[in-house]
């Protein structure tokens, strides 16, 4: 019987190794997965490479993480915000490197990692400092940039809805970046608030099928974070 439920986050975060590439959903606190973020937080993995939209809010989610210097590197689009502190503190003291890479390509080199693309050009980032050392061609008019895929060993996504094969269903714009960094990763741990039995979700609402997500874990609601 194919059952992919965890009891607790914990559980669900056990042999994640030191210097993953571990990629978080999320756009801001909306589709954070919050109660994964703490529990690898309690696990203890160390040296990651974290590709996220953001580099965090605050001081709790991602920005904990951050904060308990956990991260060696961090490819996300926007890693300067209001309340960017922790990610600002550390980038100036030379304690994490970042990978600058627009939201448009970032979500295109993660959809071609869980595609089985080999990369990809773009004419986004062309005469800029993003294009440096990379190929580019004269295509269709424009010069274009050539991606590479991005590929995690983990992928750490939030949901609404799952049931114990792992198919899920997403709230709203909580979807965000969950469907294409479940099928990027080589191991995908999903929460959700509610694990319902099998066949009642419907098809046509599952976003994501069980067969990219490996672990699913129910967290209770946060509203602060769903109200995002």
């Amino acid at each position: 019987m194919i059952d992919k439920r965890c009891p607790d986050p914990a559980t669900a975060l056990a042999g994640v190794a030191d210097g993953a590439t571990v990629m978080i959903g999320g756009f801001g606190f909306a589709g954070q997965p919050a109660a994964l973020i703490d529990a690898l937080i309690e696990q203890g993995a160390r040296e990651l490479t974290i590709v996220n939209n953001n580099a965090g809010n605050g001081e709790t989610g991602l920005a904990a993480l951050l904060k308990a210097g956990r991260v060696r590197k961090i490819v996300c689009s926007y890693p300067r915000q209001a309340d960017s502190q922790v990610f600002d503190a550390l980038y100036r003291a030379g304690r994490i490197e970042l990978e600058l890479v627009p939201q448009g390509n970032l979500a295109e080199r993660i959809r071609a990692a869980g595609a089985g693309i080999g990369g990809f050009f773009t004419p986004t980032g062309y005469g800029t400092e993003l294009a440096q050392g990379k190929e580019t061609r004269f295509i269709d008019g424009r010069w274009q940039v050539l991606e590479a895929p991005l590929h995690a060993d983990v992928a750490l996504i939030h949901a609404e809805r799952g049931d114990r094969w792992g198919n899920l269903v997403y709230r709203k714009t909580a979807r965000n970046f969950g469907p294409i960094m479940a099928m990027a990763a080589k191991l995908t741990i999903a929460s959700v608030h509610e694990i319902v039995e099998l066949g009642a979700l419907d098809p046509e609402a599952i976003v994501t099928p069980g067969i990219f997500v490996q672990r699913i874990v129910p967290v209770a609601r946060a509203a602060r974070l769903e109200a995002a």
